[in-house]
């Protein structure tokens, strides 16, 4: 929906989109970083001044609209702007509907309906029947977006899945001669996507290879670096890499067909998980692996070769793919260890108006 249908559907004016933006913003902040719970932003607005905000906390409690009015504040006939439908329901603390009515809140706006089935548009008439005035579904085809790892748990039970890629300017994924195929501002842009997924997904050949620890090093976000999943058929992975090393506070997965007791004592014994599966050829079995990982984690990032890539795009399991292409030919020196097909195939349309030197990033989304 576009900025003036939004006005005009919801009876909203522009310094109440404004202010809808600003709790996106604030939503973003700890964006793969509060668990199982969505990332929420809550603004709070009284006589045309911002005088709180609030964030979901890292591990998802408190809640957004908790943290922004729990404070020593006259919060009497202010306006409350959310990015998801505050919650109704009794879990770990008290529903969020509570601390607006105690308040004082006179209105209520926010983006779309939570997908959680025990909240799911049930506010709006509680809101309205202590007399607050409520406006919802604004700013919603961003609300979806923004909310469609929650709907995929809640609906699916499943991860949102995404990937990244690096590819130079004629379509090569490996440069023979450097490291690297972008700029260093495209590979910190890298290292902030990283940041706000909680799970990074690999394979031991791509981790083999690059020996890299598959963290965020922008000075501020290391503690938000994701956990890492490794796809590993037969427990190929060594033993002595920079990942297992590291002291980094978070948890490391392996799923692996191999009964090589020896190496899974060894990864078991660095607190290291090994699961074990039947099989891990075909989509559905890696469906299933998703399914596990979205009992935990709610965005996972795929960080791999061609070759596993390929596989997930042809089974239709990655939602969403960003592709940084380099302004630079390889020529000679550039090289792929799989068809590159599937990606010449994908139209590079929609393209993120962020400055990279250069370089140039693309999000597509495949589902």
């Amino acid at each position: 929906m576009s900025f003036m249908a939004d006005l005009k559907r919801n009876k909203v004016n522009k310094f109440n989109i404004n202010c809808l933006e600003l709790a996106f913003q604030q939503a973003r902040i700890n964006l793969g970083s509060t668990k199982t719970n969505p990332s929420v932003g809550c603004v709070v607005e009284k006589n045309g001044s911002i005088i709180s905000t609030g964030t979901t906390s890292i591990n998802g409690r408190p809640h957004a609209e908790h943290k922004a009015l729990n404070q020593k504040k006259n919060f009497k006939d202010c306006t409350l702007y959310v990015t998801l439908e505050p919650c109704n329901h009794f879990g770990n603390t008290p529903p969020c509907v509570n601390s607006i009515i105690k308040k004082k809140i006179k209105k209520v706006f926010y983006s779309i309906e939570d997908f959680d089935l025990r909240t799911k548009g049930k506010s709006a008439n509680i809101l309205k029947k202590n007399k607050i005035i409520v406006k919802k579904n604004i700013l919603k085809s961003k609300g979806n977006d923004f909310y469609k790892s929650h709907k995929l748990r809640n609906k699916k039970k499943l991860p949102l899945i995404d990937a990244k890629l690096a590819i130079s300017k004629d379509f090569f994924t490996i440069n023979k001669k450097n490291k690297w195929i972008t700029n260093e501002v495209s590979r910190l842009r890298g290292q902030y996507y990283r940041s706000t997924y909680d799970c990074l997904l690999s394979t031991s050949y791509s981790i083999n290879k690059d020996n890299s620890l598959l963290n965020c090093r922008i000075k501020g976000l290391e503690d938000k670096s994701p956990d890492i999943v490794i796809i590993d058929r037969f427990l190929k992975i060594k033993r002595n890499l920079k990942i297992f090393k590291s002291n980094l506070n978070r948890k490391i997965k392996i799923f692996t067909i191999s009964k090589n007791k020896k190496k899974i004592s060894f990864f078991r014994k660095k607190k290291i998980e090994v699961v074990l599966l039947e099989k891990m050829d075909t989509s559905d079995d890696y469906l299933k692996i998703f399914k596990i990982l979205s009992k935990k984690y709610t965005r996972v990032l795929v960080e791999s070769g061609l070759t596993y890539l390929n596989f997930l795009i042809k089974s239709k399991l990655i939602d969403n793919l960003y592709i940084f292409k380099s302004s630079q030919n390889l020529k000679k020196y550039g090289y792929n260890n799989d068809t590159i097909s599937p990606i010449k195939k994908i139209k590079l349309k929609s393209k993120i108006p962020v400055y990279l030197y250069g370089d140039s990033l693309f999000k597509i989304k495949l589902k």
